[in-house]
């Protein structure tokens, strides 16, 4: 279900989530990359694990991000029915350096975990 209309009540909480860089630099990370724990968000932003869950806590209380859990992760994502809403907000802001340094560094971390998997495999086949 996408979200249509919404009241002056949830609007101001949405516009409240974007009031600070943190905050912007996560739901755009979720927005791009579908899904992310907050060890992955530590490191792409260089934030503590305190700093990423207090941002996270807010985002979910304000209804812009769900969670699920995976094994001993827990998975955030943004909410099916405000995606398209932080998509136009992400529209204007789609050059913004600060954000594609970000999903650079998050490329970078996957790379580096793809290669490290590898390389697990290749070790495990030799033995």
């Amino acid at each position: 279900m996408r979200l249509k209309n919404f009241s002056l009540t949830y609007g101001t909480q949405i516009f409240k989530s974007f009031s600070e860089e943190p905050r912007i630099r996560i739901i755009h990370l979720l927005y791009r990359k579908k899904e992310l724990c907050i060890s992955d968000l530590e490191v792409i932003l260089d934030f503590t694990q305190t700093k990423t869950s207090r941002h996270i806590a807010y985002l979910k209380n304000a209804g812009l991000v769900s969670s699920r859990k995976k094994d001993q992760w827990v998975i955030y994502s943004i909410k099916e029915e405000v995606i398209d809403f932080v998509g136009q907000i992400f529209e204007f802001l789609n050059k913004d350096s600060l954000l594609e340094k970000d999903l650079e560094t998050f490329d970078i971390m996957e790379s580096n975990r793809e290669l490290s998997l590898s390389k697990m495999q290749q070790k495990a086949w030799r033995s």
